[in-house]
C-alpha cells in the first residue's frame, strides 16, 4: 500500500515536473520569436512617464505588435524588472524577439533627436529653435531664460556664451538642459583655444576673444580665410585703426535692420558700430564655433588691412586703401555678380 502510494506521489511529481519543463521550453521558444514575421517595419513607440509594463503590454497588444501581453509580463517578473522600464521614445523593429524588447525598455535604449545651434547665429535666433523643437520640453519666456543667466553667472548680453553645435536628447528633455549643455561646451571650448593661443595678442580676456571670433564668424564662412580675416583686424587694432566690420552695424541696428545697409547706417553712432567707435564692439555678436575661435587667438601673419567681398562667399585682400577702394569698385560695382552672394555656394 505504501509502495502504491509511493509511486503515485512520484508520477504525480514527474508528471508536474515535466509539465514544468514543457511550459519553460515553450515560454523560452515564444520569447525567442521575432515580433512580427517576415517583416522589415519599425514601430515608433512611446512609454509615457508613469506607465506600467502592464500598460505597455496592452499597448502593444492593441497595436498588433504583441499576441500575448500576459507573457511579456511573466518575462519581467521571472527577471524581476517589471518595474524597470525606462520613459521615452522608442523605435522598436518587427525582427527583435520578446526578450530583446524587454532588454531594449529596461535598459532605456530610446529614441534621441537632435537640434542644431548655427554658427553665426544670435543668441534669440538659437533660442526659438530650442523653444519651437516639439520634443524639447519647458519652453523658455524671457523671465525664465533670464533666471536661467543669472544662474550661470551671465551679467548683460548672453550674446555668444552659447557653443554652436548639434545636441542630441531624448524626448521630453528640457530647453534649459540643452543650454546648459552649450554655455559648459562653449567654457571648454574657449579655455582649450586660449591656452593654445599665439603671443602678442590684443586681447587681455578669453570674452575678447571670443568677441573677435563672432566678428569672423559673421564675416565669412570660408575655413580658410577665417586666420587671414583674424589677421586683418588684429593689425588694425595694434594701428589704432576701426574694424569698420559690416555685420557689427547689422547686430548694432537690432530688428531695424531690414536686408540692405546704408551710408547712413554706418555713420549711425551705436556701442556696436566699429565704423564709428574704435576697438571690439561690447559683446559677441553672434555664437562662433571653435573655428573662428582659433582664428581669433592664431591670426595669419601679414601687411593686409583691408577685404572686400568677391560675390562668390570668398573675400579680396589688400594692404593699402587704393588697392582695397579698386577691388571695392571692381567687385561691388563694375564686375559685380548677377548671383551676388555673400556665403560659399552649397556643395
Amino acid at each position: 500500500m505504501v509502495k502504491k502510494l509511493l509511486l503515485g506521489l512520484f508520477s504525480g511529481f514527474f508528471s508536474l515536473m515535466l509539465l514544468a519543463g514543457l511550459a519553460w521550453m515553450g515560454l523560452n521558444w515564444y520569447a525567442d520569436q521575432p515580433l512580427r514575421e517576415d517583416s522589415d517595419e519599425v514601430l515608433e513607440f512611446t512609454i509615457r512617464p508613469g506607465d506600467s509594463l502592464t500598460r505597455v503590454a496592452n499597448r502593444l497588444f492593441d497595436a498588433g505588435w504583441l499576441e500575448y501581453p500576459q507573457v511579456m509580463r511573466l518575462l519581467a517578473r521571472i527577471d524581476d524588472v517589471a518595474g524597470g522600464i525606462h520613459a521615452g521614445d522608442y523605435l522598436i523593429p518587427a525582427t527583435i524577439n520578446k526578450y530583446e524588447l524587454l532588454q531594449m525598455f529596461v535598459s532605456g535604449d530610446v529614441r534621441y533627436y537632435d537640434v542644431v545651434l548655427v554658427e553665426g547665429s544670435t543668441v534669440a535666433e538659437a533660442l526659438q529653435a530650442l523653444n519651437e523643437h516639439e520634443k524639447l520640453s519647458q519652453p523658455l519666456d524671457a523671465a525664465a531664460f533670464q533666471t536661467l543667466l543669472a544662474d550661470l553667472d551671465i551679467d548683460g548680453n548672453p550674446e555668444g556664451q552659447f557653443y554652436p553645435d548639434t545636441y542630441f536628447f531624448e524626448s521630453g528633455d528640457t530647453v534649459e538642459s540643452v543650454l546648459r549643455r552649450a554655455n559648459d561646451r562653449m567654457t571648454i571650448v574657449l579655455a582649450e583655444e586660449w591656452d593654445a593661443r599665439s603671443d602678442d595678442l590684443p586681447y587681455k580676456t578669453p570674452y575678447e576673444a571670443l568677441i573677435m571670433a563672432s566678428l569672423i564668424e559673421k564675416e565669412t564662412g570660408a575655413e580658410w580665410e577665417r586666420p587671414e580675416i583674424s589677421g586683418v583686424f588684429v593689425r588694425r587694432l595694434d594701428k589704432r585703426m576701426r574694424l569698420q566690420t559690416d555685420p557689427t552695424v547689422i547686430y548694432g541696428m537690432g530688428d531695424r535692420y531690414q536686408g540692405r545697409i546704408t551710408r547712413r547706417m554706418l555713420r549711425e553712432d551705436t556701442p556696436y558700430n566699429t565704423y564709428t567707435r574704435h576697438g571690439l564692439p561690447p559683446t559677441p555678436i553672434a555664437l562662433a564655433g571653435r573655428e573662428a575661435i582659433n582664428a581669433a587667438l592664431n591670426p595669419k601673419e601679414g601687411t593686409t588691412l583691408y577685404f572686400v567681398a568677391r560675390g562668390d562667399g570668398t573675400h579680396h585682400f589688400s594692404e593699402t586703401l587704393a588697392e582695397h577702394n579698386r577691388a571695392v569698385r571692381k567687385y561691388q560695382i563694375v564686375e559685380r555678380r548677377e548671383d551676388y552672394r555673400s556665403t560659399l555656394e552649397a556643395q
